[in-house]
């Protein structure tokens, strides 16, 4: 592993060798590089990742919740360990860059005459060809923009696609995601500028891999407080979306190494100055495939779910510029007041945002379950997300160790 885990470099003579953002930002390197795959289900890349954070919950000398720091679960989960090559009249396509696949795309070897479906036609053409096999529509919004007509060509492409592969055009970033079941048939979605409007024919050759039990880590750990009877706990996410295809990987820097370098961050900190409360410091699994790490945990939980004072969530920690929202904010306001407080006293940020419930992220099934929660993510800086580009190259950093301090403060006074 990289740098042998970096389990060596913290302590010097009982004092850390790094500040606070150089600690984080060695892990964010070592979590977005391609020798974790993307922290996704192609070659182990969560294991590994989950192997990563607990080897760093030892050294900084977390307790274990049990006989070790995994909270193991399974879930059924699509993959593409393998070959994802476009071919248009010839040419191919850049995977990630030029397009990506539906997450739920099934594996395909074939060749298809494209069939275009202009606003004109989107209701007549994919009948004209029902019963065909050798067609690939393409739905093209173009300079469209009223929603009833953009509602209704989502409609007869939902359609098309049960008959035929579907290419959909789109102006917007690529933004991939995970999927726990398969299509039919493929979806690709293109870039407009990547896309020739007199392509002819197209060859689809994907190897997809549905995984029906893949087994998934939470890694759990405590640093015990002076105050045992109550727990805050802190969380974020290691999982990502991992490779599409066998040269692509998602790096997943700000989404979310980023969050579980703050994680960890936190309890380094800890673990040299004893907190008010017990902190149990959850790093969750399949987050991207719909929150089903925490909802695990909260279904079996390894503490008492009414012990816990506070929780806090953190995602997309990289950067900064415009503050963080705070989501819960409206539902916990005394807490959220404490917060602002805090900030205004200090000057930490410049902006702390309120946000009502969502269910966005892993604090939802706690929240859903009477735990009182913020789920806090940062604003402005890089706008990569679930895309090839979310690299540490492209953070700021600007307000991590802000955001340290904050909560810090924040935990001291609850």
């Amino acid at each position: 592993m990289i740098k042998q885990l970096l389990l060596f470099y913290f302590f010097i003579n009982g004092g850390f060798l790094f500040a606070q953002l150089d600690f984080a930002k060695n892990i964010i390197a070592d979590l977005s590089s391609e020798e974790f795959h993307g922290r996704g289900y192609v070659n182990d890349g969560d294991t590994r990742a989950a192997d990563y954070i607990a080897n760093l919950y030892e050294k900084l000398g977390a307790q274990k919740l049990g006989s070790s720091y995994f909270q193991d679960f399974t879930f059924g989960v699509n993959t593409f360990p393998d070959t994802v090559r476009i071919t248009v009249d010839g040419k191919d396509l850049i995977t990630g860059v030029d397009y990506i696949v539906d997450p739920a795309t099934p594996s395909i070897n074939k060749s298809y005459e494209l069939v275009y479906c202009p606003p004109s036609g989107w209701n007549t053409v994919p009948k004209l060809h029902v019963g065909r096999n050798d067609v690939c529509f393409v739905f093209d919004a173009g300079k469209t923009k009223d929603k009833d007509s953009l509602k209704l060509m989502a409609s007869y492409m939902r359609q098309a696609n049960t008959i035929a592969p579907v290419i959909r055009i789109q102006d917007t970033k690529l933004t991939w995601s995970v999927a726990t079941e398969l299509r039919d048939r493929a979806l690709i979605e293109v870039l407009r500028d990547r896309w020739d409007t007199t392509a002819k024919r197209i060859h689809l050759n994907i190897h997809a891999s549905f995984k029906a039990k893949h087994t998934a880590r939470n890694v759990v750990g405590l640093i015990p407080g002076k105050n045992k009877k109550k727990f805050v706990v802190v969380t974020a996410h290691y999982d990502h979306l991992g490779r599409m295809g066998s040269s692509t990987y998602f790096p997943g820097a700000n989404d979310n190494a980023a969050g579980t370098a703050q994680l960890l961050n936190l309890m380094k900190f800890y673990s040299q100055n004893q907190p008010k409360y017990s902190i149990v410091f959850i790093a969750f699994a399949a987050e991207e495939a719909g929150l089903i790490g925490s909802k695990y945990f909260v279904g079996n939980p390894l503490i008492d779910l009414k012990k816990i004072r506070f929780l806090i969530n953190l995602d997309i920690m990289g950067t900064g510029e415009e503050g963080i929202t705070v989501v819960n904010a409206t539902k916990h306001k005394k807490e959220f007041g404490l917060l602002q407080k805090i900030n205004d006293d200090k000057k930490y940020l410049v902006q702390v945002k309120a946000r009502g419930e969502a269910a966005n992220s892993d604090h939802y099934w706690f929240t859903q379950m009477g735990v009182p929660a913020f789920f806090m993510y940062t604003m402005g800086g890089s706008k990569a997300y679930h895309d090839v580009n979310d690299k540490i190259e492209n953070l700021s950093f600007s307000e991590f160790e802000d955001i340290a301090s904050l909560l810090r403060d924040f935990i001291q006074r609850l």
